[in-house]
């Protein structure tokens, strides 16, 4: 099975982007003074302190153990998330589930949870503790229906007294901080982002992540970062921006105009684990790493790909084949690669399709980088 290239139409730019980054390629920001100073202090999370100010946002189905070694080898020093786990299916598990599996390790990390009802989600905090967790997340962003419809996720924007219930449970039930990641608001019709994010404050939460998308909106438009800088103004404790943090330039834009304590990037990490480290180097250097080139991006999705099948076999084979297809992407022939890898029943096949790339490709673009796009 072959790959064609086309060595005259590589692009640096991803053609099945659905949007453009936020910022343009050659628009650089800077941060302000006070804003540098600040943010190159420790990220104080209660009791926790974190020599990062960018974090990896918890993905379902992609922030396994090996997506966060890859993710920490470029920034050692960032907060880690685990897949969000659910507080009701661990209270009926004689095992712990492989997704709040943590390398003993890796540090900072938190084990983020849902369910609506407090008394389990404590009892999950407990396990989670237990497993080496720094912190305790709550999620009260997600928007997927099947989380939503049991008053999980973002369903708890409409339920801000249980919301603070959860935190107080939560809190009183463990000794680690305890963490929240919501949205601004169910739909455009009704944020609340400002009142809900008070009464967590007040339940004793201690950071709150805000995605600047109501629940109605999904992952579609664009962030409205307005009201992460509302949120920011009303709060004591840290609060972190996220949503459209596809490259540095945004997280420098992002942090200006929400005057945040840090970013959470999400999205713009698949197929990209080096986006963490590049916002957190320019963050504590004030300048830009060279990004990747396509070559070192498709040998990074080699070794994705082997360290997901050795820690999950068969099904790590299967999960790959999403992950393969987000690094194919930046050149032509990237199309028909990505067709072929989510195809892929094993690790030599893989492999094997991406070398071919990589040995066509590697004389003449070594030098040249690839510059990072939106995925959605």
């Amino acid at each position: 099975m072959s790959v064609s290239i086309n060595l005259d139409q590589v692009s640096h730019h991803s053609s099945s982007a659905k949007h453009p980054p936020r910022s343009p390629l050659t628009t650089h920001y800077s941060l302000t003074p006070a804003l540098k100073a600040r943010l190159a202090t420790p990220l104080k999370i209660g009791t926790v302190e974190v020599q990062s100010r960018v974090l990896q946002s918890p993905l379902s189905g992609v922030t396994d153990l090996v997506f966060r070694r890859l993710v920490r080898r470029y920034a050692p020093q960032s907060m880690m998330y685990t897949e969000m786990v659910s507080a009701a299916e661990l209270h009926h598990m004689r095992k712990l589930p492989k997704v709040m599996e943590v390398d003993p390790d890796e540090r900072p990390i938190s084990i983020q949870l849902f369910d609506r009802r407090p008394e389990f989600l404590a009892e999950a905090a407990k396990k989670a503790v237990d497993q080496g967790a720094d912190t305790i997340d709550i999620n009260m962003g997600c928007p997927v229906n099947k989380i939503t419809k049991n008053g999980g996720g973002s369903s708890l924007l409409k339920d801000p007294d249980n919301a603070a219930r959860i935190i107080e449970t939560v809190s009183t039930a463990v000794s680690v901080p305890v963490t929240a990641k919501t949205r601004i608001g169910w739909s455009e019709n009704d944020i609340n982002a400002v009142k809900f994010a008070r009464r967590l404050e007040s339940a004793g939460i201690q950071m709150l992540t805000l995605h600047g998308r109501t629940r109605s909106q999904g992952y579609n438009g664009t962030a409205d970062w307005s009201w992460i800088a509302k949120v920011k103004q009303a709060l004591s404790v840290p609060v972190i921006a996220n949503g459209d943090i596809f490259s540095v330039d945004a997280a420098i834009n992002c942090l200006e105009q929400t005057q945040a304590d840090g970013v959470m990037c999400s999205r713009g990490t698949l197929g990209y684990p080096f986006l963490v480290g590049e916002i957190d180097h320019f963050l504590k250097t004030g300048k830009h790493l060279p990004p990747p080139t396509i070559v070192e991006r498709l040998r990074c999705a080699q070794e994705h790909l082997v360290m997901l099948a050795e820690y999950k076999g068969k099904s790590g084979i299967r999960q790959a084949r999403k992950h393969m297809a987000w690094y194919a992407k930046g050149f032509d022939g990237a199309a028909e690669l990505r067709e072929k890898l989510c195809r892929i029943e094993s690790v030599e096949e893989g492999c094997g399709l991406l070398e071919q790339v990589i040995t066509v490709i590697s004389p003449q673009l070594c030098s040249h980088s690839y510059r990072k796009t939106a995925i959605v």
